[in-house]
């Protein structure tokens, strides 16, 4: 048996052509953009000769690029805390804004702000809020009557990046877990009242049982987010020269294409993060089958 309305005559001729903007754009943006950046890893190019085959050179020289092996490492350890600290901060956040508080839309709003901020104005802010000299966080610090600390140097640089790109995260993963929290049946919290369930019996054996596909989701973006990480990053750790003291997978990318002009290093680099997104995505929805719950 077949369902739904399907468009006849002219009716599917005004369809299609209402799709070709998007399929071009599909087509030339996305799937054109892979093509080439996996065709451009396997040559020498610099943007003003023709490019010039090569082969695995520069995958083979992936393994021995001291400063890719120092991006990757970066990105995989702040993938590491990224992840879960934006799905807990995000689900907590969430349960608190789905409770029945006054004010609770302006709140919402208030969470909800970073994720539709510019990057780069919120990172700037941060900067003037964490900076060693005449930050705002240094003052009220040396105001207690401790010593200053350096944010953005390399000791506590993670800390810091950490701390912005999770501030800007809450936001969209506080939308993601409301939505899988109203869709809850009440009734399934009052039948735990009458048996005596605690607060946290209920959010333990009810809430999240019943929202890890929005666990599930949350923990993909995030994950594809932190490998992607850039802009916040870039903006408080860049240095002279066009270098950073936390340099990332993504900012690697950047300064072999734009700094470097080596286009098939950058591609190579592109393709080796895009497979390892690939590898934790299939390992994800492998999990998907022993721990998320659909109703």
């Amino acid at each position: 048996m077949e369902f739904g309305i399907k468009p006849l005559g002219r009716e599917r001729l005004i369809l299609v052509l209402m799709l070709v903007p998007t399929l071009i754009g599909l087509a030339f943006g996305v799937l054109g953009s892979i093509v080439a950046t996996i065709g451009l890893s396997f040559t020498q190019w610099d943007l003003l000769t023709p490019p010039r085959w090569t082969g695995l050179t520069h995958y083979v020289a992936l393994f021995t690029d001291e400063k890719f092996i120092r991006a990757l490492t970066n990105t995989l350890k702040f993938s590491a805390l990224y992840v879960p600290g934006v799905v807990v901060l995000s689900l907590l956040v969430a349960v608190l804004m789905n409770r029945k508080i006054r004010g609770v839309s302006l709140f919402r709003t208030m969470y909800f702000l970073p994720a539709v901020t510019s990057a780069v104005a919120a990172a700037l802010v941060w900067n003037l809020i964490l900076g060693r000299d005449f930050g705002i966080l240094n003052a009220i610090i040396e105001r207690l009557g401790r010593q200053g600390v350096c944010w953005l140097c390399a000791d506590h640089i993670l800390t810091a990046v950490l701390i912005v790109n999770i501030w800007g995260a809450i936001g969209e993963g506080m939308i993601i877990f409301l939505a899988g929290l109203t869709a809850i049946p009440r009734e399934y919290y009052e039948a735990a009242t009458v048996d005596g369930a605690t607060e946290a019996h209920k959010f333990f054996r009810i809430t999240v049982p019943l929202i890890t596909p929005s666990i599930f989701f949350q923990t993909i973006i995030s994950t594809i987010n932190a490998m992607q990480a850039y802009d916040y990053i870039y903006m408080m750790t860049r240095r002279g020269q066009g270098d950073s003291s936390f340099p990332v997978v993504v900012f690697s990318i950047y300064r072999n294409a734009w700094n470097f002009f080596n286009y098939g290093g950058a591609s190579a680099q592109a393709v080796e993060l895009a497979v390892l997104v690939l590898i934790l995505m299939a390992v994800y929805f492998w999990l998907e089958r022993r721990f998320v719950v659909y109703e």
